[in-house]
């Protein structure tokens, strides 16, 4: 709807893993170098942690994308609220390409073991990522998780175990600590500086196709303090700046738009 007034090629702060847009601020950066070391040096377990919206499905896209095909199969599981035994079904799943649904707790487990020694025969390695791992307070579920990094071949890991998860599954982890000691890296996500938030939203303009400064340097602080460095709410309030900003026939963002347009669009007031 605005692209054209603000003379942009495409939307610049949609919440897509878009790699054009991969902002490489330091903290993503060294998530991302520790991610990729860990698995291809086969470690067992990784933990990648951040609060909500620092951009942790952005990290595991961009490692995906670096990976190479010997890091395969890439399992991404997005809802780990299920039983251990639903857990290991849908690995087995995963690993072998069946769909064979009702089969034993036992017959599952065979059936990941036999995938991973084909798999590490054929010299790759798997790749599982539990997403959302702050939500698993089912103690038996991280033992299983636990116990998936002994199903290699010859007592060698055939699995690199990633938990992606809001800070909340730290105190998790304290109480496992057989899972814990078994996490061989460990990734905290911060939120964006004030200088990292005000480039990163410069980037994902000029990426866009922005010839010219949209973000007066002096909204930067604003924008910051506004979301907090947030990635997921500067998209969000810079999006309704630029609708705003091309209703309103604005010719940049300045630190009024921005306050103005999360007043009465983003924040919400109790009555």
């Amino acid at each position: 709807m605005y692209e054209s007034y603000w003379q942009l090629d495409q939307k610049p702060f949609e919440n897509t893993a878009d790699p054009q847009f991969y902002f490489p601020a330091e903290t993503h950066q060294a998530a991302l170098l520790k991610l990729r070391y860990a698995v291809e040096n086969r470690r067992g377990g990784v933990l990648l942690s951040g609060a909500a919206g620092t951009g942790k499905t952005f990290i595991l896209s961009m490692l995906r994308e670096a990976l190479g095909e010997i890091h395969t199969p890439f399992i991404h599981l997005v809802y780990p609220q299920m039983e251990p035994a639903e857990l290991l079904a849908y690995l087995a799943d995963e690993f072998d390409g069946g769909g064979n649904t009702g089969i034993a707790v036992h017959e599952n487990i065979r059936r990941i073991q036999g995938a991973l020694r084909k798999n590490v025969e054929k010299g790759r390695h798997a790749v599982v990522v539990i997403d959302e791992a702050h939500l698993l307070e089912d103690s038996q579920m991280l033992e299983t998780l636990r116990m998936l990094l002994n199903f290699g071949p010859d007592g060698k890991s055939g699995i690199t175990l990633l938990l992606v998860g809001q800070p909340g599954i730290l105190p998790l982890l304290d109480r496992t600590p057989q899972l814990e000691e078994r996490l061989g890296v460990k990734c905290l996500l911060r939120p964006f500086t004030t200088s990292e938030t005000g480039q990163y939203a410069a980037h994902r303009l000029a990426v866009a196709g922005a010839t010219q400064p949209i973000v007066v340097a002096e909204a930067v602080p604003t924008l910051f303090e506004l979301t907090r460095g947030i990635a997921r709410q500067i998209n969000r309030l810079c999006d309704l700046a630029l609708l705003v900003g091309f209703a309103e026939e604005q010719q940049t963002l300045s630190a009024a738009h921005f306050e103005a347009v999360c007043r009465e669009l983003v924040a919400v007031v109790p009555e």
